[in-house]
């Protein structure tokens, strides 16, 4: 039986160093990180993520700075207060929730923001800077999982590592991250051929293709660790919904060495590390070292 990682614990334990580190920022150099969210539309679930962002950052001692705006608001609206933001010297960390509205680009939206600002890790200056080993802000959810993974395994080097997803937000950024922890790292998709194949060869599975319960016990090595990036809502008992992973958590449990289960295990430690993230850049910006871990 797999041992259970628990993100949701460790979401707690990394808010409360990143809520002291905060603390001793204003001891020290009276400076108070400060992250603008910017939300535009009505999305329910994007409103949830606002809210709840908000909260843990007022929580950590940071200032939280929320945007909302209506879904017809137009992108050279949007790039107005972008800029506002990129100007403003208490606002260390900016995100701009996506999806947003069909006649807004996020890519001109994101490359709008200042990089050292991109606490998302969206922008193309942070991929370049992830992808060649430069020091940069990372993406939210891969840094989540590598944290997990190296509280778990401790060094990772070596490790043949499987990410299944190829997508900007998590897929690729997660392959560099590991690459840069040398492990042998293998990008995976819905169009690898003998990907079950592909997946047992993997001392750690990273399941990241949107897919509910895709992966089976028997695509698992046995011991791997499997870090399982889905949140699925399927229909469950009696007409009501229920989250799932990309991984058939009762048959990997059954053969893995650790797995994070859905819900908490990858889902908390997204909002954590956009915590950590906006920490850095305050330091960053103020030419103070920074070490949370």
């Amino acid at each position: 039986m797999a041992k259970k990682i628990d993100g949701k614990a460790f979401a707690v334990s990394l808010r409360e160093r990143v809520g002291k580190a905060v603390a001793q920022l204003q001891q020290d150099h009276g400076l108070v990180p400060g992250l603008a969210v910017v939300l535009v539309g009505e999305d329910p679930a994007s409103q949830v993520y606002v809210r709840n962002k908000g909260k843990q950052t007022l929580e950590a001692g940071m200032r939280s700075f929320e945007h909302k705006l209506s879904d017809a608001t137009s992108e050279t609206e949007l790039l107005v207060l972008i800029d506002q933001l990129n100007a403003d010297p208490d606002v260390h960390g900016i995100l701009v929730q996506l999806p947003l509205p069909d006649q807004i680009d996020s890519h001109a939206v994101i490359n709008a923001i200042n990089p050292d600002k991109d606490v998302d890790g969206f922008h193309l200056i942070n991929v370049g800077r992830l992808s060649t080993g430069a020091p940069g802000l990372v993406p939210c959810t891969p840094l989540g999982c590598l944290t997990l993974l190296k509280d778990e395994l401790g060094d990772l080097s070596g490790k043949n590592a499987v990410v299944v997803g190829r997508s900007n937000i998590v897929g690729k950024p997660m392959a560099s991250l590991l690459l840069a922890e040398s492990c042998t790292v293998t990008i995976a998709h819905s169009r690898t051929k003998d990907l079950a194949d592909v997946c047992r060869g993997a001392d750690i599975l990273v399941a990241a293709v949107g897919r509910p319960e895709m992966i089976p016990g028997e695509w698992v090595k046995p011991g791997a660790t499997v870090i399982d990036v889905g949140i699925n809502r399927v229909e469950g008992a009696e007409g009501k919904t229920r989250l799932v992973g990309d991984v058939d958590y009762a048959s990997v449990e059954a053969v893995a060495g650790a797995v994070t289960p859905v819900p908490g295990g990858v889902g908390p430690m997204t909002i954590a590390c956009l915590l950590r993230n906006t920490v850095q850049a305050a330091c960053a910006a103020n030419g103070i070292s920074f070490d949370l871990d």
